[in-house]
């Protein structure tokens, strides 16, 4: 008898286990998705060692990262320019879609979203997962007027201080306004106002003596660095050296947090690294960081380095690295280097022509690694071409959501790409969209055309070819070897152009079986 119970125990324990194992592997996993700050192929080693032995600054967890996943080599962000690219990753369409197509938004711009509009959150959301924002938005944030507490305020562009609008609290257009369950917030990052961080959409106070002030030129420069943009309201004591510290504690809060509960979790982690002003902290996660590479610039590389580092081993500490997505990108290509960063002869843009804001390869190229053990297979590397715009269609994959036909347009699901590298496809061309400048780049084949608009960009007849590119071999771009001049190519640069203008006019979708 005694025997018995203990085989009816033994059996029992064995159905539980299984059960529980079924329940494991059926869950959905977490997914963290982080989007650096003005990062380019160059700044992270593990894509620099593909062209060069000499390694300035080693980002190892970064590196970590691509070993143990799948590694893009052929990734652009979807804009040369910070706002206009996160639209595109935000919401799968290329950026001509959106009601702002160009330049770089103010923290108190409208925001570009509808009720309708199908964001990362909102994805999330619907296939019942806890959504999470932190970091830089930069996609227009509303504020209450002070002289007017019932209405918006309105934004007063130009030299002119904004300073009748109520920072305390954000009013709309925010990430909780667009699909996440929790935020905390800047606004428009570290660079530009309002110099304020946000707790569901409620002032955070940076210190127990915070105040809401003015952040001039004089305020920074007490402080040891340059005012990047304007000037404006903000936190008293606002200090962007420790911006990054706070955004990555609270990730890592929120993954301890969230671990294990009956929902999947989804972070969209944008960190302020490595963008101006390169104020990167004395040490984090007990690393010492400031002074530690030869430029500020490479401070904040190996800063953002370790916030990879506190939000894995968190993952790792809970027990559920296994299960999490973690895909990391950039918003756009590296910065053209300062004085230190050009003598350490450190390449952001790597091999590649120009940098953020320019139309060629270094303003759009950007690391693109996809971590999902046991799904994805270690050191891997992929060389289709992906967009930031094919994340939404990826998760929404991976979380079981299925798309609407006038959703994410653009967005290529990168699943059969992550199970089979060698012979999955991704899409039949690329539309990338330039800076300030007013650039449009289409890729097809291995032929790069770049495109000069005009100011008011409304038909095709306002869009002029300025350079053609056979990227196959002038991966460099060199000036020498422009083809648009060469009558050889006259058809490759009429089919490429009326590709583009195609596309862009007629609101065709480009994502698959749409």
């Amino acid at each position: 008898m005694k025997l018995l119970k203990i085989g009816i125990s033994i059996f029992t324990m064995l159905i539980l286990f299984s059960a529980n194992a079924q329940k494991n592997e059926s869950k959905k996993p977490n997914i963290i998705v982080v989007l650096a700050d003005d990062v380019g192929v160059g700044d992270i080693s593990k894509y620099r060692r593909l062209h060069s032995p000499k390694i300035i600054v080693e980002t190892p967890n970064i590196d970590k990262l691509a070993e143990g996943g799948m590694m893009f080599t052929n990734a652009h962000a979807p804009a040369s320019l910070c706002a206009t690219s996160r639209y595109s990753i935000m919401t799968g369409n290329y950026n001509f879609r959106s009601p702002l197509p160009w330049g770089v938004w103010s923290g108190y711009a409208p925001g570009v979203f509808t009720n309708e509009t199908l964001t990362l959150g909102r994805l999330m959301q619907k296939a019942d997962y806890n959504t999470a924002f932190i970091g830089k938005w930069h996609l227009g944030t509303r504020f209450k007027d002070k002289t007017n507490p019932e209405k918006l305020y309105e934004l007063k562009r130009g030299k002119a201080l904004n300073l009748n609008v109520d920072i305390t609290s954000i009013a709309d257009g925010g990430p909780m306004q667009n699909g996440f369950d929790y935020s905390f917030t800047l606004p428009s990052g570290i660079q530009n106002e309002p110099y304020s961080a946000y707790e569901n959409d409620k002032w955070f106070p940076l210190h127990e003596k915070s105040l809401i002030g003015l952040i001039d030129a004089a305020y920074c420069n007490r402080l040891g660095f340059e005012l990047d943009k304007k000037e404006g309201l903000g936190d008293s004591m606002w200090n962007p050296s420790e911006i990054g510290p706070l955004i990555a504690n609270k990730a890592v809060n929120y993954i301890k947090g969230n671990a294990n509960k009956n929902k999947p979790f989804f972070m969209y982690y944008c960190s302020q690294a490595v963008h101006t002003p390169h104020t990167a902290p004395e040490e984090l996660d007990g690393i010492k960081v400031r002074g530690t590479t030869p430029s500020k610039h490479l401070d904040m590389v190996k800063e953002l380095d370790i916030q990879m580092k506190m939000m894995i081993d968190e993952l790792k500490a809970q027990g559920i690295y296994e299960n999490t997505v973690f895909i990391f990108t950039s918003d756009n290509g590296g910065l053209h280097t300062d004085g230190d960063t050009w003598n350490a002869r450190h390449e952001p843009s790597d091999i590649y022509r120009g940098c953020k804001n320019d139309p060629y390869e270094g303003g759009s190229r950007v690391p693109f690694i996809v971590s999902w053990p046991g799904k994805v297979k270690a050191a891997t590397k992929a060389n289709q071409p992906v967009l930031g715009t094919d994340i939404l269609a990826t998760i929404a994959s991976i979380s079981g959501v299925n798309l609407e036909s006038n959703q994410a347009l653009d967005s290529y699901n990168l699943v059969p790409v992550l199970e089979q590298p060698k012979k999955a496809k991704t899409r039949p061309f690329v539309i990338i969209q330039g800076g300030s400048g007013k650039e449009g780049m289409i890729v097809k084949d291995g032929w790069k055309l770049i495109i000069q608009f005009e100011k008011k960009d409304k038909t095709d007849k306002t869009r002029t070819p300025i350079a053609l590119f056979d990227l196959k071999n002038n991966i460099w771009e060199h000036e020498e070897l422009n083809q648009i001049n060469n009558s050889k190519y006259k058809k490759k640069v009429t089919s490429l152009l009326k590709l583009y203008n195609e596309t862009r006019d007629n609101g065709i979708a480009t994502r698959k079986n749409i």
